[in-house]
């Protein structure tokens, strides 16, 4: 699995905690998007919902973790795009609870409101949550089938409700894609790992 994590600007200062957090999962992570570095181009969750798509999209990425101030702004963001499935995860009990019944693709986190005393530990045991079990496998038990045609008709009805990918990135302001394919980490991660390539 690879996981993409992309950070924006007002949560760029927690990126050492998320990297921190995901240590012991067995995943490639790569860290796309700003880390506080001090050489990057400002990535907005505006930025950062398309990055997230174009991941997904592409097939560079398996997972992103993303989030914003509130993680809303980063969740409404991605959720524009086709085939991306993004939960608002602010404990260990939404992230299992959201691996298992919704089986998403991505995750949005609150790394500034709530984000206090022991915030470390919550990110810690979330990514220790959302990988527990296998994605997808239903809870409870009895509603695991029904959750998997729900899982199967939503992926439908993003097909049906979006233009095909392309055509959106074709559609989007040039200056947006310019200033995330600016971004070199989020940039690499595309060209070596993408299966799909897009032209914008």
């Amino acid at each position: 699995m690879r996981i993409a994590v992309i950070n924006e600007v007002s949560s760029q200062d927690k990126n050492p905690k998320v990297m921190e957090a995901l240590a012991n999962v067995p995943a490639e992570v790569f860290n796309v998007g700003m880390t506080g570095a001090g050489n990057e181009p400002e990535l907005t969750y505006i930025h950062t919902g398309l990055m997230a798509a174009i991941a997904l999209n592409s097939g560079a990425a398996d997972l992103v973790i993303g989030g914003c101030g509130t993680g809303q702004g980063f969740l409404i963001s991605a959720m524009q795009y086709p085939n991306v499935f993004c939960g608002l995860i602010l404990d260990s009990l939404d992230a299992w609870l959201f691996s298992q019944i919704n089986g998403g693709n991505c995750i949005s986190l609150a790394l500034n409101k709530g984000f206090g005393w022991a915030a470390d530990i919550n990110l810690k045991y979330i990514f220790e949550k959302l990988f527990a079990d296998p994605m997808g496998a239903g809870y409870p038990p009895h509603r695991a089938e029904s959750q998997a045609q729900s899982r199967e008709k939503l992926k439908v009805i993003s097909a049906s409700a979006h233009k095909d990918f392309q055509s959106i990135l074709c559609d989007i302001d040039p200056a947006l894609i310019e200033r995330i394919f600016s971004h070199k980490p989020f940039k690499e991660l595309i060209d070596n790992y993408g299966k799909v390539k897009f032209v914008y």
